[in-house]
């Protein structure tokens, strides 16, 4: 299964939390308290964020955290980026020379082009297109697990 991290998935929510307030500094309990996140979870993804320069940190009586660009200028790419590493499918669609198969695989162009196919729809989808209403319920029946239940396999098998 392809998961991004709850970190990165928390990342996006802080984030536009900011948004919605990006004219105002909010302090980290601030973001916690709207978005019922824990401020210990909230101060550390605020802190990695700062640090890759997706929002400013502000110190004093009167700081917090404000965006550093606009919420388009800011992509989920970065935001997955900012907070789990480099986004990639496989090891070697990240890093070349991690896996002893590299050399020989018969798959690996393949899995860096789907890399480079999901990379680019992340870079598409922007801070701004996360804080717009969905016009439509998106159906995930199509994710969901495919195991048969165990009754329904203790049927088929006999």
């Amino acid at each position: 299964m392809l998961k991004m991290s709850k970190l990165a998935d928390y990342g996006t929510v802080i984030l536009t939390a900011l948004v919605g307030q990006s004219e105002q500094v909010q302090s980290a309990a601030e973001v916690a308290t709207s978005i019922r996140i824990p401020l210990p979870t909230v101060s550390k993804i605020l802190k990695i964020l700062a640090r890759e320069g997706l929002v400013i940190s502000l110190r004093g009586a009167r700081g917090g955290y404000l965006l550093a660009r606009p919420p388009s200028q800011i992509s989920i790419a970065q935001i997955i980026g900012a907070m789990d590493g480099p986004i990639g499918m496989t090891e070697c669609s990240i890093t070349p020379g991690l896996c002893t198969q590299e050399s020989g695989c018969p798959v690996r162009a393949n899995w860096q082009r789907v890399n480079r196919v999901v990379l680019q729809a992340l870079q598409q989808v922007t801070l701004e297109h996360m804080m717009q209403p969905v016009a439509e319920p998106v159906d995930i029946s199509g994710i969901q697990a495919t195991r048969p239940s165990r009754k329904k396999a203790a049927i088929t098998s006999q």
